[in-house]
């Protein structure tokens, strides 16, 4: 089709539609999905995020996703080309989701070595940050995905980010923050923009008038989508701004009833919302959503060459300060014994924290590529050194045996009562030891009015002594071979954020049965449980990977933060 014709099929359709379908367009259906209107064939959409792979609609059950280096990582690479395969190989997996919209990529710029987010961003230069993400979203949209371009504009840290307020002045507006938006526009015009949480210049983004209408949509010429972040919509001026879809669903500021009340009352043009349905007309369109038989279910999608492009990815991203010596590469012709050291050796950080979390096909930690790598012919030995995680690493799934006695991980059982009481409504296995749930919406129960039980054998790979931590938002408790060793289930913080441990000695090769039930907070946005484990640090265990290290021929120290430092949500202290 041409566009002329596109644009006459789309005047034709928003002329048969009531004022109540029109305005039922304007926010989300759900926690991932638009309102269709089945009367004339308009489509649901579904989204999802994030920027270094795709999440699917459910933490929990949705099925495992390539996993690329963070923003920043993408960004060190330097190469426009490479990332632009990212982008190609991304939309495979957004299609395998059942999803038409990637939420991605985040442009915002690292102005704080603290911001919580930076490692989404691909840089602190706008110039990098642009050609990135126009690399990206040409690689996406070739193949028929949408980009979402985040978050539009000033969201360059997470204190009090639904509150804050960017003052910024006129030309570093423009050189600074806007910048990469405005090159990935003119260069690959990402089909869909997101609105920022925080206010730019005392107004929130998602109504700023400034940005949404005059500089993006009219100055700036941009015809496609503007959704706002999630639950980042404030005031009943939304309608009438420059956002055309509130994200989730389902409504809050843009209800039909107050969007139509606002046409009755002459505060809002119509046109203004036919302009708002032919963006979301247009990106449906875009995505090949018109047609399409409803939502596909998730499949997971699990290319080799995925792979290595994640791993040539990772390589290129590397940044060598020096090599004095010549150190690097590490001849194993010559050397006997490898010292590795550090917490993220043991336990890997493969991405940040937040919106940005996936479901990896596979882990590699450094201390076991480096095993795998160096086989026999080296002796490699690991110390801790320094303690990092404020939560005790999550307990290993390659531990778990689930209630068939065969799977690996846990049996899951959700029940749709908050008594744990009759039969479970859905139960299937997980390789996960942290459950969380955001939002209303969830495909499998009611989250204001639900309970679950995790269910496994623990066995050890060595004996010890071992911390087993319960964590989360919720009710819960933990018992092991039968005895309840930790119980949050009447106490005073059932309702609030929990955090408790027990230290038990366990032997190795012995299988411990393991129960952990949760019940649900009605009427809050997060919930969570989450299972710990790890050895007790006994000793200096500096002291200790010092030593080692001494005895070594060379030693590979690990270091970093985990996404319990760096995460949407909160800056680094």
């Amino acid at each position: 089709m041409s566009k002329v014709t596109i644009e006459e099929k789309f005047d034709e359709l928003i002329s048969e539609m009531t004022l109540a379908e029109k305005a039922s367009l304007l926010a989300g259906f759900d926690l991932w999905h638009t309102v269709p209107v089945e009367r004339l064939g308009i489509p649901t959409i579904k989204v999802t995020d994030g920027p270094n792979g795709v999440r699917g609609a459910d933490d929990v059950f949705s099925p495992t996703s390539i996993c690329f280096p963070v923003g920043v990582a993408m960004g060190a690479t330097w190469n426009p080309d490479l990332i632009g395969q990212v982008g190609t190989a991304l939309a495979e997996s957004v299609k395998a989701k059942g999803a038409h919209v990637l939420l991605a990529p985040t442009v915002n710029i690292q102005r704080t070595p603290i911001a919580g987010r930076n490692f989404e961003c691909y840089a602190e230069d706008p110039y990098l940050s642009g050609t990135m993400a126009a690399a990206f979203i040409a690689g996406l949209q070739n193949e028929g995905v949408s980009a979402c371009i985040k978050h539009f504009v000033g969201n360059d840290q997470e204190y009090q980010r639904f509150s804050i307020s960017a003052e910024v002045a006129e030309r570093p507006l423009h050189e600074i923050y806007l910048e990469p938006f405005r090159m990935a526009l003119q260069q690959a015009n990402p089909w869909s923009v997101m609105s920022a949480y925080n206010r730019v210049n005392g107004v929130y983004a998602s109504e700023n008038e400034e940005l949404l209408r005059h500089i993006l949509k009219d100055r700036w010429q941009y015809d496609g989508l503007v959704m706002s972040d999630w639950f980042g919509t404030y005031s009943d001026g939304v309608p009438k701004g420059g956002l055309d879809l509130e994200m989730p669903g389902p409504a809050r500021y843009m209800t039909a009833d107050k969007v139509i009340a606002a046409i009755g009352a002459g505060e809002l043009d119509e046109a203004v919302v036919d302009d708002k349905v032919r963006r979301l007309l247009r990106l449906a369109e875009r995505v090949g959503a018109f047609g399409q038989p409803g939502i596909k279910p998730e499949t997971v999608h699990d290319n080799p060459a995925d792979r290595a492009l994640a791993r040539q990815t990772a390589a290129e991203a590397v940044v060598l300060l020096k090599n004095e010596n010549s150190v690097l590469p590490i001849d194993l012709e010559q050397v006997t014994s490898i010292a590795v050291i550090g917490e993220n050796a043991r336990w890997a950080q493969v991405m940040g924290g937040g919106s940005a979390a996936v479901k990896p096909h596979y882990v590699m930690s450094p201390l076991d590529g480096i095993r795998k790598r160096v086989g026999e012919q080296v002796s490699v030995a690991y110390e801790l050194g320094t303690p990092i995680h404020r939560l005790p690493p999550l307990l290993d799934a390659s531990w778990l045996t689930a209630a068939d006695g065969q799977s690996r991980g846990l049996t899951l059982e959700y029940f749709d009562n908050l008594e744990l009481a009759g039969k479970a409504i859905k139960t299937a296995v997980i390789q996960k030891s942290f459950l969380s749930w955001f939002g209303t919406v969830n495909p499998h129960v009611d989250l204001d009015n639900f309970s679950l039980r995790l269910r496994g054998t623990l066995t050890m790979p060595e004996s010890g002594t071992y911390e087993l931590h319960l964590t989360g938002q919720g009710k819960s408790r933990l018992t092991l071979d039968g005895v309840l060793r930790i119980n949050n289930w009447h106490g005073s913080h059932a309702e609030t954020e929990f955090s408790e441990f027990v230290t038990l000695d366990l032997e190795a090769d012995q299988p411990y049965e393991l129960v952990v039930e949760f019940c649900t907070v009605p009427n809050v946005r997060d919930r969570s449980v989450r299972i710990g484990c790890r050895p007790q640090i006994e000793g200096d265990p500096i002291q200790a990977a010092v030593d080692l290290a001494a005895e070594a021929d060379v030693a590979i120290v690990v270091a970093g933060l985990t996404h319990e430092w760096e995460s949407e949500g909160f800056d680094r202290p």
